[in-house]
């Protein structure tokens, strides 16, 4: 059916009659590539034999139910679902305490809302100041806003308080914040600090890209082949949230091959 298909859209006189046909192709190789992206193996053969309806069961079963790319590597807690959403609105509205106005930032910052997680956060630092939880996810927020100066003195202030606080996620984003500032030598200090104490892939990835730039590729790549490895053996929840650093881990191998 899919063959059909692409024989349909390069015949440029039935693309004429049946100008949909673009749409569906357009659709279902987007939805075939973002399975293959994901190593949904047989999603992916289902939507290539398939038809358009294959397609759209996918993005409904699985692309929708996976986490934005925006928010990929973190892990704040809070449930997703619109029903929860309203669940702490209303909780706002008749105690209007910090807690649920941290609660729903975390949902709103996992669905990928960026804008509306960093007004809950400031509306719980409004009411606690001092709450490392809230000022830790604020950075956090800020820093995927593309807001780092902003970002860099709440995650510093939270790392030098609690340099492990949310095991490792803050300084973490704060290595990230660095990056993205210019400054690759402190950032790459806080990633092998990061490295010393826990095995994220996110951290591993990000600490090899520095060396690469210095042209160190010896230590790069057993951070890397660390990943690799370290994927196989992974419960499969793990390997899913994972996914993104160990493909970047695979094609930085291979430019390491390359060179």
């Amino acid at each position: 059916m899919f063959a059909s298909l692409i024989t349909g859209v390069l015949n440029p006189e039935y693309l004429i009659h049946n100008p949909w046909l673009l749409l569906v192709f357009a659709f279902q190789a987007w939805m075939f590539i973002d399975a293959v992206r994901r190593q949904e193996w047989i999603w992916a053969v289902i939507i290539l034999i398939g038809f358009g309806l294959a397609a759209v069961l996918y993005f409904f079963l699985v692309y929708r139910e996976a986490a934005p790319a925006g928010a990929s590597g973190f892990e704040l807690p809070g449930a997703q679902s619109r029903a929860r959403i309203r669940q702490l609105q209303a909780k706002i509205h008749h105690l209007d305490n910090a807690y649920h106005h941290f609660q729903l930032g975390d949902v709103y910052f996992q669905r990928g809302k960026f804008a509306e997680a960093e007004k809950c956060y400031r509306a719980a630092l409004a009411r606690e100041p001092n709450d490392i939880d809230a000022r830790a996810h604020l950075g956090q927020c800020l820093l995927r806003l593309k807001r780092p100066t902003e970002a860099r003195p709440l995650l510093e202030a939270v790392c030098r308080e609690n340099f492990k606080h949310d095991f490792g996620h803050s300084l973490m984003a704060y290595a990230e914040t660095l990056t993205a500032l210019g400054e690759t030598d402190a950032a790459l200090n806080v990633w092998q600090n990061v490295v010393e104490n826990h095995s994220y892939p996110r951290a591993k990835v990000q600490l090899a890209e520095l060396y690469l730039a210095r042209k160190q590729d010896d230590l790069a790549r057993p951070q890397l082949n660390d990943v690799i490895g370290d994927d196989v053996h992974a419960p499969s929840f793990q390997r899913k949230r994972d996914r993104v650093w160990v493909w970047r881990a695979k094609g930085l191998l291979r430019q390491i091959i390359k060179s």
